[in-house]
């Protein structure tokens, strides 16, 4: 794990952050229609159970490489462990969404769900850059596919008006952080 990436994520977050209290105008809210709107939604999803278990299906059934045996566990565990911090995260801390009111305030914790309030971290940036991270090290040749996915992914929640951009950024440092930890434990002997 590189931790100045790590630890440039974090600081970045805590300044977007900072910014976001002063009350700086740093949230969208555009609106899609048509086929654009349904694409970034499939887009937005890349790194969710339903891309991650269609990942792990294709390494199972195609990756014969016997160093990557371990490879369909470190996918998912990267991407549930980047899910259950995120989900975690959000109940203990409830941010409030953008365009809702008091927006950006942390609420506090809760067990019940209330998605309005949920918006820090993305998960859905920590689960794109985790599988993301995972791929680009067991396939480096597509390395600059998954990673623009990844990117993708997290630039249309923010463009969506799903977060704030420290949310997406610490998304994303939770998402690296993530899959370095399970690629350690499940991927033993490879120097990452």
């Amino acid at each position: 794990m590189n931790y100045t990436v790590l630890i440039s994520l974090t600081a970045l977050a805590a300044a977007l952050m900072l910014i976001e209290s002063m009350g700086a105008p740093l949230t969208l809210a555009l609106n899609f229609k048509g086929d654009v709107k349904r694409e970034t939604r499939w887009l937005a999803q890349y790194g969710q159970l339903v891309c991650t278990i269609v990942a792990a299906l294709l390494v199972w059934r195609l990756d014969r490489n016997p160093e990557h045996h371990n490879a369909v566990a470190a996918i998912a565990a990267a991407s549930v462990a980047a899910s259950v911090i995120a989900f975690l995260l959000k109940r203990l801390l409830g941010r409030v969404r953008p365009g809702r009111e008091n927006a950006g305030r942390f609420m506090g914790p809760t067990l019940r769900h209330a998605n309005w309030r949920e918006s820090f971290p993305s998960s859905h940036s920590a689960s794109a850059v985790a599988l993301s991270v995972v791929l680009a090290t067991l396939y480096p040749q597509g390395a600059a596919i998954f990673w623009t996915l990844a990117i993708i992914c997290a630039v249309l929640r923010y463009i969506m008006d799903a977060h704030w951009p420290s949310d997406v950024v610490s998304g994303i440092a939770l998402g690296y952080a993530a899959a370095h930890w399970t690629m350690k434990f499940f991927l033993l002997g490879r120097s990452f």
